[in-house]
């Protein structure tokens, strides 16, 4: 007995998003958002100081977690599903989201919030 091919493929292409939303690989669209102007306010902001980011020169800090795979991972601060949403919240207001964090709430618009999100969802 053989396998209609659309079938199969089809099974194939749903099983292929199926695990791709599982794994939190899907793409992370930030509106509004330029990766190219979000690494250089990574440097502008001293983001370097606490963490590795790929990419960035100097940037070799490790106390924050390292930014290696950003926009792989399924959490942010081990707790807030990775959605763009979140992270911008995140980027803008970390002490508010979670008191007592290392990270420390930076004076940034919601541009510039807006184009760091989408740098670090290019880190895969």
């Amino acid at each position: 007995m053989r396998a209609n091919p659309a079938l199969t493929s089809g099974g194939v292409a749903l099983l292929l998003l199926l695990v791709a939303g599982c794994s939190g690989t899907a793409d992370h669209p930030v509106p509004g958002g330029d990766a190219a102007r979000g690494e250089v306010l990574l440097f502008a902001f001293g983001c370097s100081a606490c963490h590795i980011i790929p990419g960035v020169v100097g940037a070799t800090e490790t106390i924050g977690p390292p930014l290696e795979g950003f926009g792989r991972r399924v959490y942010i601060a081990g707790r807030l599903p990775n959605r763009p949403e979140n992270l911008l919240r995140w980027i803008q207001d970390p002490q508010g989201m979670e008191p007592g964090t290392a990270m420390p709430n930076l004076p940034m618009s919601d541009d510039e919030a807006r184009h760091i999100a989408a740098y670090l969802y290019t880190l895969k």
